[in-house]
């Protein structure tokens, strides 16, 4: 105020930040202080949690994590409050909206998966409840929304790719060498010396209207660290909690403590495991009926048919929004635990739903992370278990069956032999047995 400092330490977490406040506030710079960044440091001590975070998020072996996250501005990924007008330098158009449809029209639900981070500000402006329903088909989709305060970072370390904007923790993701592509990328408003400028001049741009899988397979194919991010998010990692603390005694003019400075580290997030209550579009290839071997791959709801010669068929969960697509299923899907005293018996659910649904070849009751009762329309009922727990969602076994089913293989071979689902790069072998089915 006045030519004289309002503040009395501006911490900074790089030299250049420091010469940047000398050129454009030399008052200040004799209130500079280089501690670091905490937020970077929880983050870097927590890397060697990865896997655990990826569980939380129910990331399966072979899935690849893309986190699509929002700053607050309307230049970000989200916009404004989804409005039409989206500003920005990619467009006029909200890039959230358009892109959540592709996503899961495109990407096989048992290679990907995908979580959002919206900034605080984003929740508090609109309220939870218009958030969720602006976001309602994505969730019922696959997507989780992560808390903004407390599950962010782990988020962050968990992913594979990060779709966003200028956001900080695009430039996060970029500093740990994630993959990044920008779906919004205003240069508006940032400082042009600035490295998150840099940053937004030569990160990858996603191109809304092409089709986003592609783009993110170039991106893994092509990905090489950035060197900006990596170099200023902090000059002197893993320092911060010791020289923030010693700051603030000197400014309180108190002593020390002895003990060492150590900043909290980042909880386990609780278990969010993707739920999908839409149709799926299944599409498969027996590549080999002896041994039972079939390609599967699932897409949530997607807006248009996925290109392939494969042979289609549709999973449809019970619980889905729309009941006159159950009418239509080919197969019918429950996930849930196998004594909940609701449905009775997982066979004996399925026999109801054979019973309701004339149509439907194959009811699948998902009762773990490896396991799935069914039944065929002509009354076997069986139990799929895959070997390796937690693989997969056991419902793609289900229509790895009903490939099997309908390409001629009879039950009594799949029973002896068991089958083979192979979803992306994975390959899951699975027991096939006969349980007591209910009539």
């Amino acid at each position: 105020m006045d030519g004289v400092p309002v503040a009395d330490a501006l911490v900074l977490s790089h030299p250049e930040q420091l010469d940047r406040l000398r050129a454009a506030c030399p008052e200040a710079v004799d209130t500079a202080v280089l501690a670091g960044d905490p937020c970077f440091d929880r983050i870097l001590a927590a890397r060697p949690y990865r896997e655990r975070f990826r569980r939380a998020l129910g990331v399966r072996r072979g899935q690849k994590l893309v986190v699509l996250n929002s700053t607050w501005n309307p230049d970000s990924l989200f916009g404004d409050s989804g409005d039409s007008d989206h500003g920005g330098d990619t467009g006029d158009e909200d890039i959230l909206p358009l892109l959540l449809p592709r996503l899961t029209a495109e990407l096989p639900a048992d290679e990907y998966r995908l979580a959002a981070i919206l900034h605080p500000n984003i929740w508090h402006g609109h309220g939870p409840g218009q958030i969720r329903a602006w976001l309602d088909r994505a969730r019922r989709a696959g997507l989780t929304l992560i808390d903004p305060l407390e599950g962010w970072r782990q988020a962050l370390i968990a992913a594979d790719a990060v779709i966003g904007d200028h956001g900080s923790v695009t430039y996060y993701a970029a500093a740990l060498g994630t993959p990044v592509l920008l779906g919004a990328a205003p240069l508006s408003g940032l400082d042009e010396e600035a490295p998150v400028a840099d940053f937004v001049r030569t990160a990858p741009r996603l191109v809304p209207h092409d089709s986003p899988r592609a783009q993110l397979e170039a991106l893994f194919a092509e990905h090489r660290p950035m060197a900006g991010p990596a170099e200023f998010t902090t000059s002197m990692p893993g320092e911060s909690a010791r020289r923030l603390r010693r700051l603030f005694y000197a400014l309180m003019k108190l002593p020390e403590p002895a003990s060492p400075a150590l900043l909290e580290p980042l909880p386990l997030p609780p278990y969010e495991p993707p739920t999908r209550s839409v149709p799926l579009r299944v599409l498969t290839r027996v590549r080999d009926l002896e041994t039972g071997e079939v390609t599967v791959r699932r897409y949530a709801e997607p807006s248009y048919e996925p290109v392939s010669d494969d042979e289609a068929h549709s999973a449809v969960p019970e619980d889905t929004r729309d009941l006159s697509r159950l009418d239509l299923a080919d197969v019918v899907l429950r996930h849930g635990p196998a004594d909940d005293p609701r449905l009775g018996p997982p066979a004996t659910w399925a026999a109801e739903v054979m019973g309701r649904h004339p149509h439907c070849a194959l009811a699948a009751y998902v009762t773990g992370p490896d396991t799935c009762v069914v039944r065929t329309r002509s009354g076997e009922c069986l139990t799929l278990t895959a070997a390796d727990t937690g693989d997969a969602d056991p419902a793609a076994y289900a229509s790895a069956l009903y490939a099997l089913l309908a390409g001629g293989r009879t039950v009594a071979e799949t029973i002896r032999n068991g089958l083979i689902a192979r979803t992306g790069s994975e390959t899951h072998h699975v027991s096939v047995r006969p349980v007591q089915a209910s009539s």
